[in-house]
């Protein structure tokens, strides 16, 4: 590994260095989480409310999934130095993201059928303790999505980011799949408050289980859009990425004389703005050369790592 190269890597360690803000964040709302459900759980036993206990039972799903964001983080930070990873361990983070965001759509799917079960089949519900047990979950949820909002902001805010970073900038997907998870559930916690006052003040049954219904469909709106972005990640779906076009650029610029082309580019991510290319060249130049193509490609500190294959024809 020559001098740039060593520092490409250099990079991508950088680049991908972890965020213990968001590890401890995400443990710490996983257990906030975890005992929620279980006073949701008990108050719907308690208060024969089918929505707070449904909203208990679907909770557990949420803590189980933010508990995998949580792992996903320790597993990336125990495996970081391990040489069987190429390219590092981040994208365990992108994995446990993807598999919450399926978590979500199973999520949806159990309000949907609960909703249309109470839809048909309604029950006595204690509305005012409900509501005050609704509105303590809502409390919570709110707490949970401050503690996440600032582990965000301190891991996009520290000092070892390179200056570069900025310039083709990603969110933590897998701290947004945790902020999801809590997000949903506040947006069912204040449904599940318009149902019960409803049914309080006009007797509105149908109310709680139209809200779950509503409040499903967000779910898996928001559930979709995390399983494309971290899908694309995964399956390295990256050509259409600005980067591609700078690459481009660089190599084939219109002062270059010699005709030089690419013929063949694969780019794909190994970070959270790291990316690895592997680029065929054609040319008749003598200077154009591996190393020129580096030199080239230097002032873009996001790409990590490159393969570079030279034809030259007379």
């Amino acid at each position: 590994m020559d001098t740039q190269d060593l520092s490409r890597w250099t990079h991508l360690h950088a680049f991908n260095k972890a965020n213990p803000a968001a590890e401890r964040s995400t443990r710490t709302v996983m257990w906030i989480t975890a005992a929620m459900m279980v006073v949701e759980i008990w108050a719907g036993w308690w208060f024969n409310s089918m929505a707070l206990l449904a909203d208990g039972w679907h909770m557990s799903s949420h803590a189980l999934a933010i508990g995998l964001s949580a792992f996903s983080y320790a597993a990336a930070r125990r495996y970081a130095n391990d040489p069987r990873f190429a390219f590092g361990t981040w994208k365990i983070e992108i994995l446990g993201g993807y598999t919450s965001a399926l978590f979500l759509l199973g999520i949806a799917a159990m309000m949907v059928f609960g909703s249309v079960d109470r839809l048909f089949s309604p029950q006595p519900i204690h509305y005012q303790a409900a509501i005050g047990v609704a509105v303590v979950g809502l409390l919570v949820n709110i707490v949970c999505a401050m503690i996440l909002g600032n582990a965000h902001h301190h891991g996009h805010s520290h000092g070892d980011e390179p200056e570069h970073h900025h310039h083709h900038h990603h969110h933590d997907l897998n701290l947004k799949a945790a902020y999801l998870h809590v997000l949903a559930d506040a947006a069912t916690s204040v449904l599940a408050i318009v149902a019960l006052v409803g049914g309080l003040l006009y007797g509105w049954s149908w109310l709680d289980p139209v809200m779950g219904i509503v409040g499903a469909l967000l779910v898996a709106i928001w559930a979709k859009k995390l399983l494309v972005q971290t899908g694309a990640v995964l399956l390295d779906r990256e050509m259409d990425h600005a980067v591609v076009d700078e690459i481009r650029q660089v190599i084939e610029s219109s002062d270059n004389p010699d005709r030089t082309r690419i013929t063949d580019l694969h780019v794909w991510r190994v970070g959270k703005d790291a990316y690895a290319c592997a680029v065929g060249i054609v040319t008749h130049s003598e200077t154009i050369t591996p190393e020129w193509v580096r030199e080239q490609l230097c002032v873009h500190e996001e790409i990590v790592h490159t393969t570079i294959e030279i034809h030259r024809y007379a």
